[in-house]
């Protein structure tokens, strides 16, 4: 079955916009012969267009097989890796690593491994900047909590806003299994994903901060089997 190269998450989002857009390019055209200043405001539109286009793409990938890889859960750029506290659901330290999305990445979702969806948090927020460090804690976001490896461990990936985007789109609910990249969600115009990893689990990073990475494609690092 043929499938468009759009993801479904936008496709009201792109419809509205190819109305307004070529909508507003088809009059523009018809009354430039008598108001020339209209052809750039055709170009504007078709520029728009084009741009929102590009933002809801959604091209395939071919994941990487591996019990034990972590996979990107978004395209973008390694913007830190640090340890952190996560009392509510992997209760303990963790190890965090961000990913920016920029308004021209692919904005779609997918998991970093085979899981079973077991939590879903949602919390209200600010709009900050992504690449404001204020960002992490204070904006909005969903965070999916996973069981990995045969429910031996625990993983969070999550999804925070910025200041361009402001809807996130997260439908997964507990019990959905989700294999390691499929697509979950997707962030609208701009920001972050996450991936959270317990620091009980040994995990050694294939990335570096400032690392180009693939959603659903580049292994982002590769855990030890837990005892």
């Amino acid at each position: 079955m043929l499938r468009l190269p759009f993801t479904p998450y936008g496709a009201s989002d792109l419809i509205i916009a190819t109305i307004a857009c070529l909508g507003t390019v088809a009059v523009c055209v018809w009354f430039a012969p008598v108001a020339p200043g209209l052809w750039a405001l055709a170009g504007i539109a078709f520029v728009v267009w084009l741009l929102l286009v590009n933002f809801f793409r959604d091209p395939e990938r071919v994941t990487p097989k591996g019990r034990l890889l972590v996979i990107s859960p978004a395209d973008g750029v390694v913007q830190d890796l640090e340890d952190v506290d996560e009392p509510r659901f992997l209760k303990g330290r963790a190890s965090r690593i961000g990913i920016f999305l920029s308004p021209l990445d692919v904005h779609v979702n997918r998991m970093p491994m085979d899981c079973v969806v077991v939590d879903r948090h949602y919390q209200v927020g600010k709009m900050l900047k992504a690449f404001d460090p204020r960002a992490i804690t204070e904006n909005e976001s969903a965070a999916a909590g996973i069981e990995v490896l045969d429910g031996k461990a625990r993983m969070i990936v999550r999804q925070v806003t910025g200041a361009v985007a402001r809807r996130i789109v997260c439908p997964v609910k507990p019990g959905d299994r989700i294999a390691a990249g499929e697509r979950y969600g997707m962030i609208k115009f701009g920001s972050r994903t996450e991936v959270w990893v317990p620091k009980s689990l040994q995990i050694r990073w294939a990335v570096a901060i400032g690392d180009r990475v693939v959603g659903g494609q580049t292994i982002l690092g590769e855990l030890e089997e837990p005892r």
